[in-house]
């Protein structure tokens, strides 16, 4: 299975794909859709952005072939226009993925953090990090495309990644080491309800990702 996950946004749009072949986990791409410039005020309208967003994604969607669109919820902020904006970019980005009959999944930024890292406040350099640990050292040009992998990840974990093999070895042990790992968690993973970051001792409950 092909997941493209993808991390809405009015100016940034993050997106990351891997693959889930049976037991095997791999990173096949990921990047940002640069809409607009990301200080001041935005220099290119609201309806030309997200009109970017369809054509972006759609090239991206286009060249991977992924089956699922995992994309993060709509979530309530303090600011209202930038609310309404980013739901904008979020239904921009679901609307792409039906129209090229991909299955959707959504998830909530306190779940994807929860799932990847282990707990709901994890910043996004901890999001990356945890990432890095799991599939190897990768080039994130912004945090975006590492939100918009962690989503692909959320979702692999929820049909079954805390059984699969990681392709590319991690810093401290070996890909055979974390896929054992994952299947003890698989294994317990009702009672003991660990993260993946949790499963390859990359963080504690009390202390948090590990430098």
């Amino acid at each position: 299975m092909r997941i493209l996950g993808v991390d809405p946004g009015s100016r940034l749009t993050g997106y990351g794909c891997i693959d889930l072949v049976g037991n095997h986990l791999r990173v096949v791409a990921h990047g940002t859709l640069r809409l607009s410039n990301t200080s001041g005020k935005a220099d290119i309208p609201l309806e030309e952005r997200l009109y970017s967003i369809y054509q972006g994604l759609s090239e991206v969607i286009q060249k991977y072939r992924p089956q699922v669109l995992s994309v993060e919820k709509v979530f309530f902020a303090k600011n209202a226009v930038s609310a309404l904006k980013l739901g904008q970019a979020r239904g921009a980005v679901i609307l792409t993925g039906m129209i090229h009959s991909l299955s959707i999944a959504e998830y909530s930024p306190t779940e994807v953090k929860q799932i990847v890292v282990g707990y709901g406040r994890a910043d996004k350099d901890e999001v990356a990090r945890v990432i890095e640990l799991l599939l190897g050292k990768q080039e994130f040009a912004t945090s975006d495309a590492s939100d918009g992998l962690a989503l692909a990840i959320c979702h692999a974990y929820s049909i079954g990644l805390s059984s699969a093999e990681v392709s590319s070895p991690i810093s401290n042990g070996s890909s055979s080491r974390l896929a054992d790992v994952l299947r003890s968690v698989s294994r317990g993973r009702k009672k003991k309800k660990l993260s993946l970051a949790e499963a390859v001792g990359a963080v504690t409950r009390s202390k948090g990702v590990k430098s």
